[in-house]
């Protein structure tokens, strides 16, 4: 039931990146340059702009671009902050599958703009809006169920690995919307759309959203006291039992928890610590995401295709620092350490990565993919350990119907920072890119600084662990001595 959660969720989200990707890929086809085409055929005074789409005809279709990501963004991150709380109280699987469906069919009305010859821009914004607000359902939700299957001390890792479904959906929508954005870019929507919404219908059938649904024992997520039993380890009997029980009377609604509410939610130790980490971290990473090949293109003189392969290997990069991220943080129980430690390097980073990142093609790789993972890895491990960590903390007594809520809140947090940094690179970039990557760094150091209590507070916890485990072996040397 692990493993399968685990597959239903990565496609989920998978899909949800997938149809999220085809707007970049369509962009150079509403607003192409026409005079590589040939002869304008309607011979009028608009020669450079005949084959362009409108209303992404004009010059100023650079803002009109920019007005749809920020549609889709703004949407998203205000819509967040509502989903989780819809999400605690409606079933997982009925919200993540009727959102999937939702994203498909709002996916697809953008592309049927071309079929149905729109060129109103509102049209277009307001599908923007509608679907980025449909696609809030799914980041919450599939925290949720793999924080539902999976105990604190084995998140790190598996979520590492698992979160990298945001750069595989990336390709995969890049790959499927490259194959008709030339000839019919309508499907380079459609078709997503499509893919999305039966993915969500497959969940819909499939997912488990809890192990006591199914008889399984749930997993640990909080540190026991003496007299707490393991609920994974557990004896034969006792599962036999506890299965025949479950099996023979459901979970009654009155024995669930309620779900906690949104300033509950804000009161558990770290959330707004951490939710205000991300809105920094992922400002960055959503800066790189959206400005990375122009920024290449212009400095390192490549062209389009190339400057689009290799900032691939900024993703590539990302899923590394995920798994390494969670790997360390599960090692030593340290997530807000291995954050702030990976932030304070990235800043550095980022600053060589401006100055000598594009002396050759070798230096430019390995930069790329060192960035990535010191930029990824803390966003990668905020989003989904941390936020299954606080969602189950021990101050709600393993309440999983906080999960949603505080993945929502920090997610959303974080979305705030995802619409403000390709915004202010927008502004920034015409006084030169270096002032970019000085907003970049700046942004990375707050990150840091807004972890510092919680790092501390791991600090002590680490320097109270080794006194006491000094403390415990001088006294089973006196026992030694005195022959007890």
């Amino acid at each position: 039931y692990r493993g399968l959660t685990l597959v239903l969720t990565f496609l989920c989200y998978t899909s949800y990146h997938l149809s999220r990707k085809p707007i970049s890929i369509v962009k150079s086809q509403l607003h192409p340059n026409c005079s590589a085409l040939g002869p304008n055929p309607r011979n009028d005074s608009n020669s450079s702009m005949w084959c362009s789409w409108a209303p992404f005809d004009g010059d100023n279709y650079k803002e009109l671009f920019g007005a749809l990501d920020n549609a889709f963004l703004v949407a998203y991150a205000i819509g967040m902050f509502i989903s989780g709380i819809f999400g605690e109280r409606l079933p997982l699987r009925y919200y993540l599958s009727g959102g999937m469906v939702l994203s498909g069919l709002f996916t697809a009305l953008f592309g049927l703009g071309y079929f149905w010859n729109i060129h109103v821009l509102w049209y277009f914004i307001i599908i923007q809006v509608c679907n980025g607000l449909a696609q809030t359902t799914g980041w919450p939700a599939v925290v949720a169920c793999v924080g539902n299957w999976f105990g604190k001390g084995k998140r790190g890792f598996i979520m590492g690995i698992w979160n990298s479904h945001t750069s595989v959906g990336n390709i995969l929508g890049s790959l499927i919307a490259g194959v008709w954005v030339s000839s019919a870019w309508g499907l380079s929507f459609v078709v997503p759309g499509i893919i999305i919404a039966a993915i969500g219908i497959i969940c819909f059938f499939f997912l488990v959203e809890y192990p006591e649904d199914v008889g399984c024992s749930p997993p640990l997520h909080h540190v026991m006291t003496s007299n707490e039993k393991d609920p994974e380890v557990v004896t034969s009997s006792e599962v036999g039992q506890s299965s025949t029980d479950r099996s023979d009377s459901p979970r009654e609604p009155s024995e669930e928890p309620e779900a906690i509410s949104f300033l509950g939610a804000l009161q558990i130790p770290g959330v707004v610590e951490f939710s205000l980490c991300l809105l920094f971290a992922k400002l960055v990473s959503y800066t790189f995401l959206y400005w990375l090949p122009l920024y290449i293109v212009n400095v390192a003189h490549f062209g389009a295709k190339e400057a689009g392969d290799l900032s691939t290997l900024f993703d590539v990069g990302g899923i590394l620092g995920g798994i390494f991220a969670g790997l360390i943080s599960d090692y030593s129980g340290g997530r807000a350490t291995t954050c702030c430690v990976m932030l304070v390097v990235a800043a550095p980073m980022l600053f060589l990565y401006n100055h000598i990142g594009q002396n050759g093609i070798g230096t430019s790789i390995a930069m790329l993919i060192v960035c990535g993972a010191l930029v990824n890895g803390p966003y990668a491990l905020i989003t989904t350990a941390v936020s299954a960590d606080l969602g189950t903390h021990e101050s709600i007594k393993g309440n999983a119907k906080a999960l949603s809520t505080v993945t929502a809140i920090i997610d959303g947090t974080g979305s705030i920072g995802a619409a403000l940094g390709p915004l202010l690179a927008g502004l920034i970039s015409p006084t030169g890119w270096n002032n970019v990557f000085y907003m970049l760094i700046a942004a990375d150091v707050l990150a840091c600084l807004l972890l510092a209590r919680v790092v501390v507070k791991e600090v002590r916890g680490w320097c109270g662990y080794m006194a006491r485990k000094r403390g415990s072996s001088v006294q089973l040397t006196e026992s030694v001595l005195n022959g007890k």
